[in-house]
Order: structure tokens, then sequence, then C-alpha cells
């Protein structure tokens, strides 16, 4: 069993990398922003980006930054198949999974434009915003300071391998092939 977490920028093509492995690769799917939806459902408020990130630095905060790799994880473990984990977005998550072994980070990024239209197109209503707020949320995820928030700039340096997504789908599964290619576990 590996395990290849996902992270990136939003819009960069998280979720077409994550539906090529599920459905190319076999791979069965965990995504942190599934549970934290699940979680704030319980909780009867809306899953907006705002919520989501809130709720994950609480989770974090209240149980330390690595909380929802291992939780993830643990059901990860359980299927004894090859897994994602996906929208990882804190350095500890990182950290913590590549402790277990057989871990590989992809990381996805793609032009800021071309991402918001891709954002715009999927009409997320975690996604709802102008090209200035989308800028101005980014910003705020990418680099933080304190150890239970978001910082997926340090997680993209981490990353065994980044993928460009500026192009066609098609381009973006060979340099996810590429990048299986060069796994000895698959």
């Amino acid at each position: 069993m590996i395990i290849i977490g996902i992270t990136g920028t939003n819009g960069a093509g998280k979720g077409t990398v994550v539906e090529y492995l599920i459905t190319r690769r076999g791979f069965k799917h965990f995504s942190v922003r599934d549970y934290l939806t699940k979680e704030l459902n319980k909780q009867h408020l809306k899953a907006s980006r705002p919520n989501l990130i809130d709720l994950a630095n609480k989770l974090r905060k209240k149980n330390g930054p690595n909380f929802l790799a291992e939780t993830l994880y643990e059901s990860a473990r359980k299927t004894n198949r090859n897994c994602i984990i996906e929208s990882l977005r804190n350095p500890s998550e990182v950290k913590t999974l590549r402790k277990k072994g057989k871990f590989y980070l992809f990381a996805v990024d793609a032009d800021p434009k071309i991402r918001y239209q891709r954002i715009k197109k999927r009409a997320s209503t975690t996604d709802n915003s102008s090209f200035a707020e989308f800028i101005k949320t980014e910003r705020s995820e990418m680099e933080s300071d304190k150890p239970n928030e978001e910082n997926i700039h340090k997680c993209i340096k981490l990353a065994d391998f980044l993928f460009e997504n500026n192009a066609s789908f098609e381009n973006l599964y060979v340099k996810i092939d590429d990048a299986l290619e060069q796994i000895p576990e698959i």
C-alpha cells in the first residue's frame, strides 16, 4: 500500500489528478475537504471556504497540526489499498504522512488567471468570489507562521512531484504517469 498526498493551489487541478488516479489506477480516495464538510454539516454550518479553513485550523489547534492527516491515514490504512489523501494544506500533515513510509506528495499549480477561470466554471459554493477576492484568499492560505494554520507554499516545497497544469488534461495525465513510473511500489 502506498499513499499519495495531494496539495496545491485552488483551481490548479488537484481534483483532476485525483479522478485520474481513481479511474485509471484504482486508488481509493480520502479528502480533507470532504471530512471537514461532513463535520460542518453535523454543526449545521455552510461548507463555505472560510468555514472550511476555520474548522481545519480549529481542529489542528485542538488536536495538533497533524490531526487531519492522522485521521484520514487511519481510514486509508484500513483499506489495504493504494490511497490518495487530498487537500493537504499544512506542512505537519505532510511530515506526519512521510513518517508512515511509502508516501509521496504530488503538488499541482497553474497560472492564477487559468485557475480563477477554472473555479468559476466549476461553480462551487466554496469558490464564489471575484478575482481580487480569489487572490486575497490565496495569499492567506499560502503562508502562515502559525503551526496550526494552512501553509500551502511550504507543502508545495515538500512535494516529490510538482505538476504545472496550464495545458490540457492529456498533458497533465502524461505528467502523472511519468511520476508514477518513478515510484517503485506501483
